[in-house]
């Protein structure tokens, strides 16, 4: 027996190698899961297969990059495969998405350099389109809009579909009304927001047979994680790229079903041996995380689900600390039993790097920081994530707007970032193309501001992406703003000094190609690993 297939459990071993025809992997909490389908690519390379055959598609960047890892890691120690040079496509379902609309989307009337909304362009987009109605933003919330548009497209249902079946709703006919203006905005910018990523690529696939006949055949081998949680718009996608060889590989657990509120099916795991009757069917039930007390707190709470697929996860870990329940009157009685827990670790010798506290929404974070100073426990609040924070954002809408100059959300952020003497109503009217009304000094600024993004676009063109981001940089004026400014100026500089350093990693595929997965993966990360 091969090295890599001793390693693994009985069930691992055959889900590995299990080769032709569709396989349904039920996989518990810490049943290793990762490794079984890293250790599955491999043998399927090391049975003949070439790894640029092989698809797998993870539900984050973060899962993406680390299964990549590790493929390429166990790869590597295979003395026959070192020199192999192909690798396996990896992505999340909206990268993939990006990727066969970026080759396939001309098409659907798709531009290459089509820009993609992150959740606070969509927003801005809606709430514009509110104001535009008459509506008023605080009366009726963007979010709930986009919640529901967004909640509508993974069904695979377009604002016709849904105006057609709505019946008499008040507030669906504001939602209509709404959705037909934020899809016209999207469509002069030349924009697809994250939805529309794989909603437009099951539109490619369903009608251009030759695409989907193209990648289905350089795909043969597709592998799906986290099947519980995918919604109707991905359930077609994987579907559609299986064909008729069947070659799918799901894992999934309807125990850990946790995207119900955006529109996941856990139904689509359930159904998995009706739509491929021939599907074969491994269960992984031995957990290498967990103690054993925990697993038998866990397998009497998820007994009770009514709708699953049967499995008892077990270990051979000891039986571990007894579970403690602990239950609080409010937010700040609770705030002040973490904090005394904290404490009482710390006092015991526990360094607090060691110490993590998990909460579910921002709010939550003031109850306990208060808290934590009472107790004089010295803490650090993770704040936001890094393509989030606004000075990268604002970098990367010079590089979008230079990309797609119909890109007017990206515009509209950046013409006057650092400041340029641009109003509210002149950036209006130059977003109305009326620049012809504007005083002449006005006039100059816009030029000076159409003529910096033009250079932006050549650079990125003809230059490495880092020399690319280092450009934008240094000629729109942020360098020298924020290196002036106080401290709070000086580390949103080091943000973007880091982010040139992030782009190095992209300078192997050089001028647009590079810069378009920057991009990407900057619109992707914020919304898909929050």
């Amino acid at each position: 027996m091969n090295d890599y297939l001793i390693e693994l459990n009985d069930a691992q071993r055959q889900a590995v190698v299990h080769r032709d025809g569709p396989l349904l992997v039920v996989a518990g909490a810490g049943a290793g899961k990762t490794k079984t389908i890293t250790h599955r690519i491999l043998h399927l390379i090391k049975s003949g297969v070439a790894p640029d055959a092989i698809l797998a598609i993870t539900f984050t960047n973060k899962a993406a990059k680390e299964m990549l890892g590790r493929v390429m890691t166990i790869i590597a120690r295979e003395p026959e495969l070192r020199h192999e040079r192909s690798r396996p496509f990896i992505s999340t379902f909206h990268t993939l998405g990006a990727h066969l609309l970026r080759e396939h989307g001309r098409v659907l009337g798709l531009p290459r350099h089509f820009s993609i909304a992150d959740r606070d362009d969509s927003l801005t987009i809606i709430k514009t389109a509110l104001q535009d109605l008459g509506y008023d933003p605080k009366s009726i919330e963007p979010r709930r809009i986009l919640s529901a548009v967004s909640r509508e497209k993974g069904r695979l249902i377009n604002v016709n579909h849904y105006a057609e079946h709505l019946g008499q709703n008040s507030f669906g006919q504001v939602i209509i009304e709404v959705w037909r203006r934020y899809e016209q905005a999207l469509k002069e910018s030349e924009t697809l927001d994250f939805d529309d990523l794989i909603l437009k690529a099951v539109e490619l696939l369903r009608g251009q047979p030759d695409v989907l006949s193209s990648c289905q055949n350089r795909w043969p081998y597709l592998h799906i994680d986290e099947y519980q949680d995918t919604n109707t718009a991905q359930y077609e996608l994987g579907r559609l790229l299986a064909g008729e060889r069947q070659n799918l590989c799901v894992v999934g657990d309807l125990d850990q079903s946790i995207y119900s509120w955006r529109g996941a099916d856990f139904k689509n795991l359930l159904r998995f041996e009706r739509d491929f009757p021939r599907a074969a069917v491994i269960r992984l039930e031995e957990n290498y995380r967990s103690t054993q007390t925990i697993l038998e707190a866990a397998n009497r709470i998820i007994k009770k689900n009514v709708n699953r697929l049967e499995k008892t996860l077990h270990t051979k870990n000891g039986r571990g600390e007894k579970l403690a329940l602990i239950t609080a009157l409010d937010e700040k009685e609770e705030a002040a039993l973490v904090a005394g827990a904290t404490s009482q670790l710390i006092e015991r010798g526990v360094p607090p790097s060691e110490i993590a506290v998990l909460y579910r929404a921002n709010f939550q974070s003031r109850a306990l920081e208060e808290a934590m100073l009472r107790a004089s426990v010295p803490y650090r609040v993770l704040g936001v994530r890094f393509f989030e924070r606004q000075e990268v954002k604002d970098l990367l809408a010079y590089l979008k707007a230079a990309l797609n100059p119909n890109d007017f959300v990206s515009r509209q952020r950046i013409i006057n970032v650092p400041p340029r003497g641009l109003g509210k109503v002149t950036i209006a009217k130059v977003l109305a193309g009326d620049t012809a009304s504007l005083p002449l000094k006005t006039q100059a600024k816009v030029r000076d501001f159409d003529a910096l993004l033009t250079e932006i676009r050549e650079k990125a063109l003809a230059g490495k992406p880092s020399e690319t981001i280092r450009f934008i940089l240094d000629r729109s004026g942020l360098n020298n703003v924020l290196r002036q400014g106080g401290s709070d100026d000086l580390e949103r500089l080091e943000n973007l000094r880091e982010l040139v350093t992030l782009s190095l990693t992209y300078d192997e595929t050089p001028g647009e190609t590079g810069l378009t997965a920057l991009l990407t993966e900057a619109a992707l990360v914020s919304d898909q690993d929050a």
